[in-house]
């Protein structure tokens, strides 16, 4: 007679899944985001073209690791680097497991949703339809909106939420969590929370050179997050490398004395500090990569396509 082991003490099947959240910009995914995470994981910049990281968070319910993968809002690509962030973030939607697709419940479907709606029907992945702002419309034109949503296309669920207080987003977390594949995570627990920040602090590195530079520095620059480590005091030791095209991009960067990027470091680790509630400590190194805006390699590296045309 074979004996076959106790599975009361056995683990719970894992899932994890990526999951793209898509929507005009000021539909309110950063502030979903963050209310999915529990934690302020996201920065809303004033130009859309600056969002390159896709990874926004990650979020554990019950036994499953949700990835939320954040795509830029619609605007009309002008130079390469623009062209390749569109097209991967619409990349990501494909590639990933579900698509949450946010309306402003106030605004409807107009034209930026429409636009939307319309690029989605080439996405075959499971969709989820999500209202956001649910509390400034009344409940009868609420309903009316998801009515029509859902004639336009297939949604597997429907959810009204309002990001900002909370309401309805349990619920959906509780969804995807249900929704994605199950398989093993993809980010150790104990890491999880410094994959979309070592982003993050990047980006913000970025928008502060942007902010003080925009007139000198072209467009095509950009930051890498090296190294993220949580010191005994609890602060963190952050290096990052700022890489530009040619060597008097760089002297424009470091300025007279190195003045410019002291400025700029001190405007980023203030606001990546105020981010993650502790001590930063940032260290920035400024590098020449020749020709990056035409470099394929320097797209993959930022998991981004690189556009031929």
């Amino acid at each position: 007679m074979t004996i076959e082991p106790s599975t009361d003490n056995a683990p719970a099947a894992t899932r994890c899944g990526f999951v793209a959240l898509i929507g005009a910009p000021n539909v309110g995914k950063s502030t979903l985001v963050n209310a999915l995470v529990g934690s302020k994981v996201t920065i809303v910049s004033r130009k859309v073209q600056t969002t390159r990281a896709l990874i926004r968070g990650i979020v554990i319910e019950d036994n499953a690791q949700i990835i939320l993968v954040d795509t830029p809002g619609i605007f009309s690509p002008k130079r390469r680097l623009d062209r390749a962030m569109v097209s991967t973030a619409w990349s990501g939607a494909h590639d990933a497991d579900l698509v949450c697709v946010l309306l402003d419940a106030k605004a409807g479907i107009d034209e930026e949703a429409e636009a939307i709606l319309s690029k989605l029907a080439t996405v075959k992945h499971p969709k989820i339809l999500v209202l956001n702002k649910i509390d400034l419309i009344p409940r009868e034109k609420l309903l009316a909106l998801a009515q029509t949503a859902n004639e336009r296309m297939k949604f597997e669920s429907t959810f009204m939420i309002s990001a900002l207080s909370g309401d309805g987003v349990e619920d959906l977390r509780k969804t995807l969590a249900a929704m994605v594949p199950a398989g093993p995570f993809h980010y150790p627990e104990d890491q999880m929370s410094d994959a979309p920040l070592r982003h993050l602090a990047a980006e913000i590195t970025r928008e502060k050179i942007y902010r003080q530079l925009h007139q000198e520095l072209p467009y095509q620059s950009t930051v890498e997050t090296d190294s993220w480590t949580e010191r005994k005091d609890k602060s963190v030791r952050i290096e990052q490398t700022i890489f530009v095209e040619r060597e008097s991009q760089r002297k424009i960067v470091l300025g007279k004395g190195g003045a410019t990027i002291k400025s700029i470091g001190a405007d980023s680790r203030k606001e990546i500090a105020e981010i993650v509630g502790v001590p930063v400590h940032l260290f920035l190194f400024v590098k020449v990569r020749e020709n990056w805006g035409d470099d394929p390699d320097r797209y993959r590296e930022m998991g981004l396509d690189f556009p031929r045309e």
